[in-house]
């Protein structure tokens, strides 16, 4: 009994430890964030920080896929899932990710598009964490794209693979912005337009399609 309090006491501190470094991170950016930092927000001492990571480089791997895990566990819950059309699915997740943009800029914008922007060139580890977790996302939002395709855009000369990535980079783009103005109406801007374009390469009435075919 006492071992497995021994063992759930250490997962709680590394739990502690990644939420910390999720809020601190998107807060102040990688490089000014320390250890120490994390430590204070976490509520844990140094040493248990260095128990659980030997680094700050290997925080920030671990922090990714927390990042990716939480998220994928956020998506998954969300109303737009139980669309059963798949256009109506994908344009209701742009709707979900417009609704997410509230609070400080640091409670919505993405810890691996901040942690990528600063590492991209010196930490490759940090960078393949990232890359690994925003193509996840990406492949996630392109089966329902490559659904839709199939209905409502059979002939289309995009792939779904190529369209999911360019829904993360309008997105990712969004967030910069939001951070550059300190304001999200640029965000959830930079969405709505998102949305209208993807309506038009996924056209649902015959008209259209005869138009964007013409």
């Amino acid at each position: 009994m006492k071992k497995q309090r021994e063992r759930s006491a250490r997962g709680t501190a590394r739990t502690k430890l990644l939420d910390a470094a999720l809020r601190v991170i998107r807060t102040k950016g990688y490089e000014a964030a320390t250890v120490d930092d994390v430590c204070e927000a976490a509520g844990v001492s140094k040493g248990s920080f260095f128990h659980h990571f030997a680094s700050k480089d290997e925080l920030a791997v671990a922090a990714a896929a927390h990042f990716g895990a939480t998220t994928d566990k956020t998506f998954a819950a969300a109303a737009y899932r139980k669309r059963t059309d798949p256009r109506d699915r994908l344009l209701a997740y742009v709707d979900f990710r417009r609704a997410l943009l509230r609070g400080e800029l640091a409670d919505f914008t993405c810890l691996l598009g901040t942690m990528v922007q600063e590492t991209y060139a010196t930490r490759p580890s940090i960078r393949d964490a990232c890359d690994t977790h925003i193509r996840a996302h990406a492949s996630d939002v392109a089966r329902d794209i490559a659904l839709a395709k199939r209905e409502y855009a059979p002939d289309a000369p995009w792939t779904a693979e190529s369209l999911g990535l360019f829904t993360q980079a309008v997105i990712q783009g969004a967030f910069i912005l939001a951070k550059a103005r300190g304001d999200a109406k640029v965000a959830a801007d930079c969405l709505t337009h998102l949305r209208r374009y993807l309506a038009t390469q996924l056209p649902s009435d015959r008209s259209e399609r005869a138009r964007k075919e013409a």
